[in-house]
């Protein structure tokens, strides 16, 4: 399932076909969590949903509560998965066990039977809570249309998105301006950040409170993580905010389009991305041949230039199966080591060292592929086992996950150390194979 791809898919056609649908994103979570704040998952009128907030434990009851939640506006529920959660002996929910006020944000009605109040806390034993912001997909897609073109553009943009502001709207002093502080309201900090304004969901007229606010979020600077939860103080009103860094599609670029590239791009495109399918034999690199790639094309070996763009802040595959290719394409990603994230090379470790000989002797000076070496995984992926083509896809994806995101090899020696790669000199021969690692 491709996500965030399916959720914009279905999202254009329930809107072409007049139907209403609900967008449940998780906007913060507190212990155990199996999806992170950001996760989205999408509920049409008509039965049709795409994507997951948790494991599957919480969506059937979000898909039957998701438009009478919304009947009102957005809003926010508390999902609890603690232990504490008594069953009958048929298994149902006992009555007795009810929500509190810190339970639940907007509370929609007051005459719930026990029953309703019981779905709350789903008795997961995984002890943890899932803040989930609902909203009908008119006021949902302003943020739909950011990521479409976050991806299109491969530009991340920051957006702050408010949970919930603390008796903001029951101060009468203030009413006046309480519609500039809404549950699931949006602001691009980006775009204050760079012209001193703000988007938010197209209000022009801003409270002081509102404004000082943005101002205080436009300053705070994300971690590591691309999401996450932020509490700003600004006199008597606290307001809760998900802070979140939307970024672009990751990027796989196979040089090589045989034939055991095709569960390698599926694999890729079942974790939505973006996935681009080369080689400079034009019977190979044909869509029939690779329906799921987002790009496939015949890329001459001497065309450097497109494959630097290609390649730009990318993981690069090297799997042609052809000496004369693989070494055209690795000494141009030697030699550029800054311009991707990941690069690995498909064959045994003599044959890698081989190219890297063969490249190194034509050059003047060959320390300069020093860099690149380094970064250079080969054999390409981990070491998980088994035997054919979708076995080694999914140790090359294991890999590339891992590196893309700064994670350890998980199982001690199945990550070629390439920091131990001896530099190449000038004077190899390049019929000689240096002694691997």
């Amino acid at each position: 399932m491709n996500q965030v791809a399916d959720i914009l898919k279905l999202a254009i056609k329930a809107k072409q076909q007049g139907i209403d649908a609900v967008l449940a994103t998780v906007v913060r979570t507190e212990g155990s969590a199996y999806r992170r704040a950001g996760a989205m998952m999408l509920i049409c009128e008509d039965g049709r949903s795409v994507g997951m907030i948790s494991g599957g434990c919480l969506e059937p009851h979000i898909i039957k509560r998701a438009f009478w939640l919304t009947r009102n506006g957005a809003n926010v529920q508390v999902y609890q998965t603690g232990d504490d959660i008594q069953y009958a002996d048929d298994g149902q929910a006992q009555a007795g066990v009810k929500r509190t006020n810190s339970d639940i944000y907007d509370e929609p009605d007051s005459d719930l039977d026990d029953a309703d109040f019981d779905e709350l806390n789903f008795g997961l034993g995984c002890n943890g809570r899932v803040h989930v912001l609902f909203e009908r997909l008119t006021t949902a897609t302003p943020l739909l249309e950011t990521i479409r073109n976050v991806r299109r553009t491969q530009q991340p943009i920051t957006v702050a998105t408010l949970i919930r502001a603390n008796d903001y709207q029951h101060q009468d002093s203030i009413t006046q301006n309480s519609d500039n502080l809404r549950t699931g309201m949006r602001i691009n900090l980006d775009e204050h950040r760079s012209l001193g304004s703000v988007s938010a969901q197209g209000k022009t007229a801003l409270s002081s409170i509102l404004a000082n606010t943005i101002e205080e979020l436009a300053q705070y600077k994300l971690s590591d993580k691309n999401a996450e939860y932020v509490t700003v103080e600004n006199g008597e009103v606290t307001t809760e905010w998900l802070v979140q860094r939307l970024q672009p599609q990751l990027r796989l670029l196979i040089c090589g389009a045989g034939n055991d590239v095709m569960p390698l791009v599926t694999m890729a495109k079942l974790q939505d991305w973006h996935v681009t399918v080369v080689d400079s034999r034009a019977q190979y690199a044909t869509r029939m041949r690779f329906p799921q790639a987002d790009v496939v094309m015949s890329l001459s070996l001497d065309d450097s230039e497109t494959l630097l763009k290609l390649s730009n802040n990318a993981a690069v595959a090297l799997m042609s199966h052809s000496l004369s290719q693989d070494r055209a394409r690795l000494a141009i990603m030697l030699k550029h080591p800054d311009n991707y994230k990941y690069l690995g090379q498909l064959g045994p470790r003599y044959r890698t060292e081989r190219l890297i000989n063969e490249i190194s002797i034509n050059l003047s000076n060959p320390t300069m592929l020093e860099a690149g070496i380094h970064k250079l995984h080969y054999p390409i992926g981990y070491k998980l086992g088994g035997d054919g083509p979708e076995a080694l896809a999914l140790g090359i994806m294991a890999e590339i996950n891992a590196v893309m995101h700064n994670q350890d090899a998980p199982v001690s020696g199945s990550h070629n150390n390439v920091s131990n790669i001896p530099a190449v000199s000038s004077n190899t021969d390049a019929n000689t194979v240096q002694s691997g690692v």
